[in-house]
């Protein structure tokens, strides 16, 4: 409805175990210091009504113990999972660079034009995540919810709300359990970036 204020946090998955490797639909779960690095991000005020989160176990399993302490309903969306790395998905970073340098390079520079091989197509994975988010927003309006999903789509969704061109999209930083804020008021969405916790 007009002039209600919908609120839409979202937190990055914190640390999975396996170390720093690249993933996407690799499905690994939290370490225990990625496990500490979110329930330090929740803070101790929780005041969503809803939240939503990519089925990926490094979301998924914080996401769920987070809504049964709070007696907040949890709400599971494909559509939020992170992009596909295709044949580079587990791949120690470094390893990748020294491996296919080149590749890499164009890929974060241009992600739409070069995608990983046999990955994700990059405009399909803006295409689901920014319906994702649309229906979101206009399911839930006056609502404050938590979406908890990954580096690539909490990009995508900055990028999104600020009209950011998508190419740039790996420019920007969003380290683990990273705690933004978008806050929509008569249709304006304006980001808010939190430090560390919400």
């Amino acid at each position: 409805m007009q002039g209600e204020t919908t609120i839409i946090d979202l937190m990055r998955h914190g640390e999975p175990e396996g170390g720093v490797r690249i993933r996407g639909w690799q499905d690994d779960p939290l370490s225990e210091t990625g496990w500490a690095q979110m329930r330090a991000a929740a803070g101790e005020q929780r005041p969503w009504q809803l939240i939503v989160t990519s089925p990926l176990a490094r979301c998924l399993h914080f996401a769920q113990e987070l809504g049964s302490e709070q007696g907040i309903p949890v709400q599971l969306d494909g559509r939020f999972r992170e992009i596909g790395f295709g044949q580079w998905e587990g791949a120690e970073p470094s390893r990748l660079c020294d491996s296919q340098s080149e590749a890499v390079v164009r890929f974060w520079d241009d992600p739409g034009a070069y995608p990983p091989p046999g990955g994700e197509p990059f405009q399909q994975f803006q295409g689901r995540v920014t319906e994702a988010w649309r229906e979101m927003e206009s399911s839930h309006q006056g609502r404050h919810i938590l979406l908890v999903a990954h580096g690539a789509v909490i990009r995508m969704l900055v990028a999104y709300v600020l009209g950011m061109p998508a190419a740039n999209l790996f420019r920007m930083e969003v380290p683990y359990a990273a705690a933004s804020r978008v806050r929509i008021e008569n249709g304006v969405p304006r980001l808010c970036f939190l430090s560390g916790r919400f």
